[in-house]
């Protein structure tokens, strides 16, 4: 079906690996918008790595998305090498200038403006033809003399003790799917505004559409897409390069490898930025990061999550109304970045203290089993298996009623969900010091400062300061009553569901009227 065929829509939504094949987080908040605006229409463009990762819909499309489709990008990936060229000067010249900025290093900022504005908009013109007829491809790209010349050049300049074949089917990996959303782009339905949920690759394929259609883009970062990427490659320890090498350890080469993959969604993120306006985060933290990232400033804004706390008024009349359940919960994905692993070491702490205590863990596994069969064997090694509950998915409204104190032990967190969900059911929270964890606990105004604390802050891997944390709380009934009370009233009045939809729905409005 081409892009004429495609119904349009008033918003067409960009996502990464989220939403509707994966619950909590970011999809739950995509679901929000949907069902919350429903004198709109939506189309969804879903981008995702292999269909095997990705099972049925975990979501129920409300009515008003009337299209969606998928495009799983290391499926679609040529493994044959492609033919050799001998492109124009022209293509020549753009394929030199996007390697130029895909490969941007701390240097270029030392670069005069007005060279860097050169490059940029060299790139644009690049962008707007790319896969297109007479436009630049992926041949063009790795398979040309002068891609070569510089894909050698590049690597001297990189490390040239490392590994050339491992640099070269790196490079392959990170640019290869480029031009398979410049393909998506242009078959791509149209609609009156374009709204990508990350900048990474949903936000090339933004960027691509805006320029393609003429069309408003806009950008909602919850995390940092780079930051979090920075943080994936720096956990790991071997990946797979989707038919090239497999890297058992990290090789002497390895910190140069790393370093390619983040100035490459670096500079996706800049040409995003470029795209985008307005540039929406979750609190001001990011919106400074983003700004130091290369966004304009005036472009960006904060409008945080919001939930319904109605919903939970069930789960808060079936709450014990005299004591303190001795069950503390971890909601999110069982992945490294949650940190499950400082999770299960403060649980240690808190069931040495309090033997009847437990600890549910309440998310999937699917994402990384691999994890998810470490964190178990940590718990068998630390003796405490017999309080662990591994839960999967639930329905948080009814597993909350259940909880005496929600934890979150990630070492990266936009503004959490799960937090104002669980205030919104009665359950305080013991939190990392990371994103708006501090602020959606401590307060973030004044005013809102003045309801008192709704939990405890704590370093994050400091399974100590999290486990003493969490006995304070425990074992003393009117502190915690003190952190329930704060916890209710500071979701009900700051972070209303109504007003963050309200919220989108004018940037939405004023996006399309220009």
């Amino acid at each position: 079906m081409n892009a004429a065929q495609k119904p349009e829509a008033d918003v067409c939504l960009l996502l990464e690996g989220t939403y509707p094949f994966v619950r909590g987080g970011v999809s739950s908040w995509v679901h929000q918008l949907l069902a919350g605006m429903p004198e709109l229409t939506f189309s969804l463009i879903f981008l995702g790595g292999r269909r095997r990762d990705y099972g049925k819909p975990r979501y129920e499309l409300p009515q008003n998305v009337i299209h969606l489709e998928t495009h799983y990008l290391e499926d679609g990936l040529r493994h044959e090498p492609p033919e050799p060229t001998n492109p124009s000067a022209q293509l020549a010249r753009e394929s030199e200038q996007l390697h130029q900025y895909l490969d941007a290093r701390a240097g270029r900022s030392q670069a005069s403006k007005a060279a860097v504005n050169r490059l940029e908009h060299a790139v644009d013109a690049a962008l707007v033809r790319m896969e297109r007829p007479g436009g630049l491809k992926l041949e063009h790209f790795l398979c040309s003399e002068v891609a070569w010349q510089h894909i050698c050049k590049a690597h001297q300049a990189t490390d040239p003790d490392a590994s050339f074949v491992d640099y070269f089917w790196t490079l392959r990996l990170l640019h290869a799917p480029l031009f398979q959303l410049a393909a998506i782009a242009a078959q791509a339905p149209l609609a009156r505004v374009y709204h990508t949920v990350s900048t990474g690759y949903a936000g090339f394929l933004g960027a691509l559409l805006e320029r393609h259609s003429g069309r408003p883009l806009i950008l909602s970062e919850h995390g940092i897409y780079t930051k979090e990427r920075r943080i994936d490659l720096n956990q790991a320890e071997w990946f797979d390069d989707l038919g090239g090498p497999q890297h058992s350890a990290w090789s002497d080469g390895s910190a140069a490898i790393r370093k390619l993959w983040i100035r490459y969604f670096e500079s996706l993120g800049r040409l995003t930025y470029r795209a985008a306006d307005p540039i929406i985060s979750l609190y001001e933290g990011n919106r400074e990061r983003q700004a130091s990232d290369g966004a304009a400033s005036e472009r960006t804004r904060v409008i945080v999550n919001g939930i319904d706390a109605n919903r939970f008024e069930a789960a808060r009349a079936t709450r014990p109304q005299n004591k303190v359940p001795l069950v503390v919960g971890l909601i999110g994905r069982v992945v490294p970045i949650k940190d499950v692993k400082t999770f299960l070491r403060a649980m240690q702490l808190v069931t040495a203290q309090l033997p009847e205590a437990e600890g549910w863990i309440i998310g999937s596994e699917d994402e990384d089993p691999a994890y998810g069969q470490e964190c178990r064997a940590l718990a068998r090694s630390l003796g405490i298996e017999k309080h662990i509950r591994f839960l999967g998915h639930q329905n948080v409204a009814d597993i909350l009623p259940q909880l005496g104190l929600l934890m979150l032990t990630s070492i990266s967190e936009a503004q959490p969900l799960a937090i104002l969900e669980g205030f919104a059911a009665g359950v305080p929270c013991v939190a990392t010091d990371v994103g708006a964890c501090r602020e959606q606990i401590d307060g973030r105004t004044e005013e809102d400062q003045a309801l008192g604390r709704a939990g405890r802050i704590a370093p994050f891997a400091d399974a100590r300061a999290l486990g003493d944390a969490a006995l304070e709380l425990l074992a003393n009934f009117e502190a915690w009553k003190g952190c329930q009370a704060a916890g209710l009233e500071r979701v009900q009045r700051f972070y209303a569901e109504s007003t963050m939809l309200e919220e989108y729905r004018a940037v939405y409005l004023r996006a399309v009227e220009g």
